[in-house]
């Protein structure tokens, strides 16, 4: 857990449009955030720190009161549509007239602001274009869009007297991008009073891959900086320093605690070792992400939980494929309402192949087979079925690997309250590899296959070199099937949204600095051992379903 200051916003509704609202949902979904709809400005407004205003300027005997309400410290953000005709005198700007609607490119006046941090440079959005005419100096363009080769402002912000007024000719609705200025617009004089300039991130732990990816992720994303690393092996610290020489290294976890450069550590360690050392690490006072699963067990979930509470410290796990570009692409049709109601989904993970060596096929280090891909593959599931878990059954099979202790094929299947259900299957014995992805919908279906990609180079011997690119890592090949109102299905496929590097890496940083939303939260992972731990249980049981309430 971390605590932000409270903003309290005012939302002037009229209308009663708020509920409709994605940018409101946005807001209301953070916990520090509190919106209350109003239809009018009357009162000093002294509770709230912000006020909003959607579409046109209705009432001109409200700039006053909002005016005063501004100048008295608030934050006034103001939304215009075409509508609109003119703007108080306080706002710093006028309008130009409307244009087409039509999609727009818009990009920071200064990438350097505080709002631009880690956001796209430019991104786009389809409106009426308008754009605004700024008063004087002291009306700063934040926001413009390219119009026939000239740069036009589309959202301006003024100080007025302790506080400030923003206006906008984009819709609160047009992007995810938006969404975040907005709120970062709204807190800024919030975040003002407690700022925080960067998060010193220590690594404990440093696997070659994933420490250096922690560590690359922390460098490349501003906000967080890369301080200290500790591993038991002075070979792997050796290898920390050359990838990143400027950071301490030290073999011991009490010196690495006691590090005052270090605000959050990334436990990047075996599972067994999870809880413990989040424990420790949140007893010496620091922020603490943690590898995937989370622990082994909900009893030591509930001990990081509510150890992190008591110390008002954040606790998050590293669930980094909730940015898969598969994934992010049905989520948005499930959102979109392209298969109708979800109430069936199966994911796979396999393949025929030995084990590997390493603690990963130890079920005593790891958990068992399914609590590694699994990790991955269940919180996909409760990101994409977030109702209440009703029973999990857990099935294994020891038939041709015998020199590890991981079963060969565990299958996990969920059945959520509401009827919906859920299957997961790791086999290192699947000869042949059923899809990655199955979703049923109430209107149609989405499938995502495998792709086994190769990558050659040329070699003046051999004519040339074959690399086989991990399947787990190539986004599947995605088809949707959707049922139309005469009762005619088509297939296409969905466009895949470019991998963003980095993002967990991002949107950590921006929860800990901004209070942005975490893209895996807390409680999504703790649901995941939960279920692991109760498909473990069915599956000594000889696959009784257990029942639970997640």
């Amino acid at each position: 857990m971390i605590r932000h200051a409270d903003l309290n916003i005012l939302w002037l509704d009229p209308d009663n449009e708020k509920n409709t609202r994605s940018l409101a949902k946005y807001l209301d979904a953070m916990a520090h955030v509190r919106v209350i709809t109003h239809p009018g400005f009357s009162a000093d407004g002294s509770e709230f720190n912000a006020v909003v205003t959607p579409g046109r300027f209705t009432d001109p005997s409200m700039a006053p009161a909002l005016a005063d309400f501004v100048e008295r410290g608030g934050q006034l953000l103001l939304f215009v549509d075409r509508r609109t005709t003119n703007l108080p005198a306080f706002c710093g700007a006028q309008l130009r007239p409307a244009g087409p609607h039509t999609e727009l490119r818009v990009l920071f006046d200064n990438s350097d602001h505080p709002i631009a941090a880690r956001l796209p440079d430019a991104f786009y959005v389809t409106t009426d274009y308008r754009a605004f005419v700024p008063a004087d100096d002291e009306t700063k363009t934040l926001l413009y869009t390219d119009w026939h080769y000239t740069h036009k402002p589309v959202l301006v912000s003024r100080k007025w007297g302790r506080g400030q007024v923003s206006c906008t000719t984009l819709p609160m609705d047009g992007h995810p991008v938006l969404h975040r200025i907005f709120y970062r617009i709204l807190n800024d004089t919030v975040s003002q009073s407690n700022p925080r300039a960067e998060i010193g991130v220590g690594l404990l732990g440093y696997a070659p891959s994933v420490g250096r990816g922690h560590g690359l992720g922390v460098q490349k994303t501003a906000g967080l900086t890369l301080r200290a690393c500790c591993d038991l092996n002075p070979n792997r610290l050796e290898t920390a320093h050359r990838d990143f020489p400027d950071i301490h290294t030290t073999v011991s976890a009490a010196e690495f605690a006691e590090n005052d450069d270090v605000d959050l550590v990334i436990i990047a360690t075996p599972p067994n070792t999870h809880c413990r050392l989040t424990l420790d690490m949140l007893a010496a006072g620091k922020h603490v992400v943690c590898e995937k699963p989370l622990a082994l067990d909900s009893r030591q979930t509930a001990q990081m939980a509510a150890a992190a509470a008591k110390a008002d410290l954040h606790l998050s796990c590293h669930q980094n494929r909730r940015w898969d570009p598969d994934y992010v692409a049905i989520k948005a049709a499930l959102a979109a309402g392209r298969i109708g109601e979800l109430f069936y989904l199966e994911t796979f993970v396999g393949g025929f192949h030995h084990p590997c060596g390493y603690w990963h096929s130890d079920m005593t280090v790891s958990g068992g087979a399914a609590y590694d891909w699994g990790a991955h593959y269940l919180d996909w599931i409760v990101g994409l079925m977030p109702q209440p878990i009703a029973a999990v059954t857990g099935t294994r099979h020891k038939r041709v690997w015998h020199d590890v202790t991981n079963n060969d094929q565990e299958r996990i299947q969920i059945r959520f309250t509401d009827g919906a259900e859920a299957e997961f299957i790791h086999s290192d014995i699947a000869a042949a590899r059923k899809p990655k992805w199955y979703l049923l919908g109430t209107r149609g279906a989405i499938c995502g296959h495998w792709r086994d990609v190769a990558a050659y180079t040329p070699d003046s011997l051999h004519y040339f070199q074959q690399y086989d690119i991990p399947a787990t890592e190539m986004p599947p090949h995605l088809v949707v099937h959707h049922r139309d109102k005469d009762g005619h299905f088509t297939a296409h496929e969905p466009a895949l949204p470019p991998r963003v590097p980095w993002a967990f890496h991002r949107n950590l940083a921006d929860h800990l600095l901004l209070g942005e939303p975490l893209g895996a939260p807390l409680a999504d992972s703790i649901k995941v051992v939960h279920i692991l731990e109760a498909a473990a249980r069915s599956a000594a049981n000889h696959g009784k379903p257990e029942v639970i309430n997640v």
